[in-house]
């Protein structure tokens, strides 16, 4: 049984209106030993009526006083990790750099959600041209990310575009993107960097999860190990979500553990 989710938002993610209290209660309810939240922080996020000038920017401090006070008070019930999503785009490395070192982080996920000034959640990302073509421009970006920026512990949700094109992941799989998706897999090892399976687009009615289970058992091949167990959670009841079908996914794949971090540094759970 995998018992540490490590991807949760709380009402100090600008998607998300629950109370953070709310989500350590529903993360024991659901068994877990370890809960990491992983709060965004995205700077430059395209504005726009739903989202005006600094709506997806992290207040930092605030969310760490209100953590800490969870921390000790729900001790000895479960283990507490302070984290955060950091939105990557490659201008970004310097500001996302100095933002990463203001607090001691347990846990970083860098996750690409803006590409090339565009969220792949707006159908404007997919107009004008065929849906492979942004898919590979959205991989792409996930390279010029990691050529200039490497102050995180996993990648977030690496297919992030397919929960929301028009056709979603029909049609899709790791072998009709192999190519870019080996260079990515191959970079992030060489990096020692770690990826994670998300289970939020099964929550969304995906045959699979983020990425698909063809990229997962890929890292695994080129011998990436580092792999962590999300649900990307906004309220309780999304908490540890299909957590099963990730053990036995992480299994066929040829995983014998899962990953958990505290003060940046993993540790090994067995499956």
């Amino acid at each position: 049984m995998i018992t540490a989710d490590y991807h949760l938002h709380s009402s100090f993610s600008a998607d998300s209106d629950t109370p953070m209290e709310e989500m350590v209660k529903g993360g024991i309810q659901a068994g877990l030993t370890h809960m990491c939240f992983t709060e965004h922080n995205d700077f430059d996020y395209p504005v726009s009526e739903s989202s005006p000038a600094g709506f997806w920017d992290l207040n930092p401090d605030a969310y760490l006083y209100d953590f800490l006070k969870l921390r000790e008070k729900y001790a000895d019930q479960i283990t507490l990790c302070f984290g955060v999503e950091l939105g990557m785009q490659p201008h970004l490395s310097r500001k996302n750099a100095a933002f990463a070192k203001e607090h001691d982080y347990d846990f970083i996920i860098g996750s690409s959600h803006i590409c090339n000034g565009k969220d792949p959640y707006q159908l404007s990302f997919y107009e004008g041209r065929t849906q492979e073509e942004a898919y590979l421009e959205y991989f792409g970006s996930i390279l010029d990310n990691l050529k200039v920026y490497s102050n995180f512990d996993i990648y977030g949700h690496l297919d992030y575009v397919v929960r929301y094109g028009p056709d979603k992941d029909k049609g899709y799989s790791y072998e009709a993107y192999r190519d870019i998706f080996d260079r990515i897999l191959e970079q992030l090892i060489s990096m020692e960097k770690g990826i994670e399976i998300n289970t939020a687009g099964l929550a969304k009615g995906m045959r699979e999860p983020n990425p698909c289970i063809g990229v997962i058992k890929r890292y695994r091949e080129l011998g990436g190990e580092i792999i962590t167990t999300g649900s990307d959670a906004h309220v309780p009841a999304q908490i540890a979500y299909a957590f099963d079908r990730a053990a036995d996914i992480l299994k066929d794949c040829g995983f014998k553990y899962y990953t958990t971090f505290e003060k940046r540094s993993p540790s090994f759970h067995k499956l």
